[in-house]
């Protein structure tokens, strides 16, 4: 028989997969061109298939709710690990610098090869992940480097240090943002705001590998982000090499990120939010928390492009928008909350 909270957590996840069902039932159907379920189901399984409902699942709707999905899992899965990490429940991808950081790696790529970006287009979608966790991890670096004192990790200088270098970094992506062409430009103006508008096949085969070979890591290191809760005298004392797994974790989280950022532009708060959210509805052990943080994560991200995309249509506002108008206000209720 289940405990009361394993049967919790149960519900929860049920919870989840039935509400993320329902959006993207929504979300197949539903827009400026709309079908029917069993319009869908006959496009899918090659039942009488049509050119047009082809073209709008498998080249528009479908992509973008991959996307969504694998952006919202990652960001909500980094967000654990940070918070678990720092210990500090205001800790988050964006806050931290690391969207920055991924941001200014993939935009020196873009500032180098504009132009020609059409041309590079399978070399460049598999190598924007690349630069991506090359600028999130030199960010994470330097927020670690400032953040350390006497042999340990100051959380509160650790949140602190990444708004000012996020501040810095997004500057440094601003100009050179502002040095490319129009067309290059229009194209990372509308990636900064958080946007997957632009979501196709070819961004899947290339942020796929890095949930594949991270995401295990993460979830397999549950029991460490519990041991981090306490005093880390006392995490060293169980025998746990305390700097080791750190940099393991931070590593793993950054890689995830700059995967997500690569392909959605900076899109912040989901890594704040939903971790909050797992641990009150589960509690806060991690093997609780990172699977329902995944969940949600990805109820909210394609719940948001949902909204994003039908709003305003035809008009279609960033992604990053919808997630920022939640993201804020929880936000200052949690430096409220931790003011109180």
């Amino acid at each position: 028989m289940f405990n009361s909270k394993e049967r919790q957590f149960r519900a929860v996840i049920a919870t989840a997969a039935c509400l993320l069902g329902i959006v993207l039932y929504f979300s197949l159907t539903y827009g400026i061109f709309t079908i029917t379920f069993r319009e869908v189901i006959n496009t899918l399984l090659r039942i009488e298939p049509a050119k047009e409902y082809d073209l709008l699942l498998f080249q528009f709707r479908m992509p973008r709710i991959v996307i969504a999905a694998l952006v919202g899992a990652g960001l909500g899965l980094a967000g654990v690990v940070l918070q678990g990490v720092s210990r500090n429940g205001l800790a988050d991808p964006g806050i931290l610098g690391i969207n920055a950081g991924a941001g200014l790696g993939i935009v020196l790529f873009l500032f180098f090869v504009q132009g020609n970006y059409t041309a590079l287009c399978w070399l460049a979608v598999l190598a924007m992940p690349l630069f991506g966790l090359a600028g999130g991890l030199g960010a994470m670096l330097l927020v670690w480097l400032f953040s350390w004192e006497n042999g340990r990790l100051n959380s509160e200088r650790f949140l602190l240090t990444g708004i000012a270098i996020s501040a810095g970094l997004s500057a440094a992506s601003l100009y050179l943002t502002l040095k490319m062409n129009p067309a290059d430009f229009h194209m990372v103006a509308v990636w900064h705001t958080g946007s997957i508008w632009n979501a196709n096949w070819e961004f899947i085969t290339a942020t796929l590998p890095w949930f594949v070979l991270l995401v295990p890591i993460l979830v397999c290191k549950a029991s460490v982000l519990d041991l981090f809760q306490l005093e880390i005298s006392s995490v060293r004392s169980l025998g746990v090499a305390v700097e080791k797994e750190q940099i393991i974790l931070l590593l793993a989280s950054t890689g995830l990120v700059g995967a997500c950022v690569a392909v959605a532009g900076n899109i912040s708060f989901v890594g704040l939010i939903i971790p909050h959210i797992a641990k009150r509805l589960v509690g806060i052990q991690h093997n609780r928390v990172i699977p329902t943080a995944i969940f949600l994560g990805m109820l909210l991200v394609v719940t948001a492009d949902f909204a994003a995309k039908n709003l305003f249509a035809p008009a279609e506002i960033s992604v990053g928008i919808v997630i920022s108008l939640l993201g804020i206000p929880y936000f200052i209720y949690l430096l409220y909350k931790a003011k109180a």
